[in-house]
């Protein structure tokens, strides 16, 4: 017997809806990675969310060069810029508070205490390319 499938939903219905889904996945995946305490764990999830994040931009990048996805007016620079030192602000405050307490003794055998800083920088150099 042969059988054809006939779909309800167009293409793009369809390439919607699974990139929906991926954000929802994409989510899911930073919170169980967040609030797990066990490092394996929390490594697996971290895999895990990387290689949804993947597969969602790749989907969108197809979505966006077949016009199916329309894509966020671009922000003014100075709101880019304003955003962003608001976010070091508050990145600078809690590597402050989480440095206090590791100084405490409460978890400051678990984590090496340059790794924080290392990883910071690492984000904001990043952060810095993509605002240029």
């Amino acid at each position: 017997m042969n059988q054809q499938h006939v779909s309800i939903l167009s293409e793009e219905d369809l390439a919607s809806t699974v990139l929906s889904d991926l954000k929802r996945v994409v989510r899911e995946y930073a919170t169980a990675a967040t609030e797990s305490t066990c490092p394996m764990i929390r490594q697996m999830f971290t895999d895990l969310l990387n290689s949804t994040l993947t597969m969602q931009g790749q989907l969108f990048q197809v979505m966006s060069q077949l016009q199916m996805y329309d894509a966020a007016s671009q922000a003014a620079k100075s709101e880019l810029n304003k955003q962003y030192q608001a976010y070091q602000q508050t990145q600078q405050q809690t590597n402050q508070w989480v440095s206090s307490h590791l100084t405490s003794g409460a978890g400051a055998a678990n984590m090496h205490p340059g790794a924080m800083g290392q990883s910071q920088n690492k984000t904001t150099a990043q952060q810095a390319n993509f605002i240029q």
